[in-house]
């Protein structure tokens, strides 16, 4: 196989040595110089988040005896399991002892055959980190053949606080619009030109070429791989029709296209309507001074966006996409850490829970919405209005994009911190709704019976009206009947850190992450 020791291995490592490391790399060492086990490491996620920089990282910082025990193999299409033992075999005659092997699921028979390195090799005291971009035959390898003998690093998700120490990129609204892969860090931290153009979800073509190599290729490949196929279930009419990757790709977008419209229902049907076009009547900048939205049929754009919004084209599929499909599909996606579910906890009358799907990476998400919200704007209804207020309107629904997805980052990464084992968890973070608003966050103790809420605003401006829901008493009373005395009232937002008169907290939203 295609393998580099010596000299040569520290002459690869090289383009590594003027990154950052990622938070997972202490773990990696730990494993690679702890006690021999009989377990390998997995170090796994989609494209351009860091894992071979990670394994070149490692190898630049071996001693000189550590460093001539070291192999890095590159697995090929067309290799086998038998080809690697063959290799193993051979360097260890040669004195190594640690296996750095990058995309190993390219190995047809991996995932059916990985238990050979955990139980033949790793048991006698060599050590094995098995890097790769399938994701999903990672995890049917280490559900199977590897079961209790991994230890497991996933790359795929980017939180703010590492995606700024990394590139060096502060902006929440850059981690946004850009977030979710390395690939703007890996040339120059300084251009921010140029990391825009190297950006892997800089526009929506970008965001459908990384769908479709990073991760329909991927989930294609690991259920082709897998059992000859057997883990397909129902989606394999729709492989076998070679229709898989338009509908894994379909279902992303409609995902994202729920999320727009949602984001464009509540911009228009809000109550905040008014309080916006008193802002912008009054605004002291004359070019954001207007009273476009005191004077447009917003009933009527609204119905124009929801109708342009909710079309779905036909397409030619031989095989229709059944709510089976979506299921299963959607499954492996957050196998594959690209989704996860929120929770709201509604104290109507029907008091229940609901979930909400989000893209963990915010890029993605962000590109495909804003092109959406571009296209609506070529409507001819919408074209009837004057560029100024197309621009406003256009301008304010990418605000609301742009303020939902903070409301997402937010959640979820507080909820990765503080529930990080479902089965332990001594805290809750999800959303509250009423009949009328809503918590944008709750963070509930179960141990003391006490909860913190949250309002979290893209704004950068200190405005009164912003936390009338946190001081509202009735929500108060409702809230408090559930999930205990409130400790902390707090608006996240992007201005400075202070604290009102009603003893509401202000925290600059990037402090925020940056301190979870």
């Amino acid at each position: 196989m295609n393998a580099i020791t010596g000299c040569n291995l520290i002459e690869m490592a090289e383009t590594a040595r003027s990154f950052k490391k990622r938070d997972c790399y202490e773990k990696i060492s730990s494993y690679l110089y702890g006690k021999p086990a009989d377990k390998v490491c997995l170090v796994y996620g989609l494209r351009r988040t860091g894992k071979t920089t990670l394994l070149k990282q490692l190898i630049l910082d071996m001693n000189e005896e550590n460093q001539k025990q070291t192999i890095y193999i590159k697995a090929r299409v067309g290799e086998t399991i038998a080809d690697l033992n063959k290799d193993i075999k051979t360097a260890r005659e040669r004195g190594i002892k640690f296996f750095l092997i990058d995309e190993i699921t390219l190995l047809e028979d991996f995932i059916d055959s990985a238990a050979l390195l955990s139980d033949v090799y790793a048991v006698q005291g060599l050590k094995f980190i098995l890097s790769g971009t399938d994701s999903l035959g990672f995890y049917f390898a280490e559900s199977e053949e590897l079961y209790d003998r991994t230890v497991t690093v996933h790359t795929t998700f980017i939180s703010y606080k590492e995606h700024a120490r990394l590139l060096g990129i502060t902006s929440i609204d850059e981690y946004i619009r850009y977030g979710g892969t390395l690939k703007a860090g890996e040339l120059a931290f300084e251009d921010e030109e140029l990391n825009v153009e190297e950006a892997s979800f800089r526009d929506d073509e970008t965001a459908r070429r990384y769908i479709d190599t990073a991760i329909c290729k991927n989930i294609q490949h690991s259920l082709k791989c897998y059992q000859k196929g057997r883990y397909f279930r129902h989606l394999r009419e729709l492989y076998d029709a070679n229709e898989l990757t338009n509908a894994i790709n379909r279902i992303i977008e409609d995902e994202n296209h729920e999320f727009t419209v949602k984001v464009i229902t509540d911009l228009f049907e809000s109550h905040d309507l008014g309080s916006t076009a008193q802002l912008l009547r009054k605004a002291r900048d004359e070019e954001k001074r207007t009273d476009v939205l005191d004077t447009i049929d917003k009933f009527q754009i609204l119905a124009t966006l929801k109708k342009i919004l909710e079309i779905k084209e036909l397409d030619n599929q031989k095989i229709g996409v059944t709510d089976t499909h979506v299921t299963e599909i959607k499954q492996y996606l957050k196998r594959l850490d690209l989704i996860d579910e929120l929770c709201i906890e509604t104290l109507t009358g029907n008091a229940g829970r609901l979930n909400y799907t989000i893209f963990t990476q915010p890029g993605m998400r962000f590109c495909q919405a804003q092109a959406l919200v571009y296209s609506l704007m070529k409507d001819s209804q919408i074209q009837n209005l004057e560029e100024r207020e197309i621009k406003l309107i256009t301008d304010k629904i990418i605000e609301g994009v742009l303020g939902h997805m903070l409301e997402d980052i937010v959640i979820y990464e507080t909820k990765r911190i503080l529930m990080p084992n479902r089965f332990t968890n001594k805290k809750q973070v999800f959303q509250i709704r009423f009949e009328a608003g809503e918590f944008d966050m709750v963070i509930y103790n179960s141990e003391t019976n006490t909860c913190e809420i949250y309002e979290i605003k893209h704004s950068a401006e200190f405005d009164a009206h912003q936390y009338r829901h946190l001081i509202n008493d009735e929500k108060i009373a409702l809230t408090e009947k559930r999930f205990g005395k409130i400790t902390k009232k707090c608006v996240l937002y992007r201005g400075n850190t202070m604290t009102t008169d009603d003893g509401v907290e202000y925290k600059n939203v990037e402090e925020y992450l940056n301190e979870l």
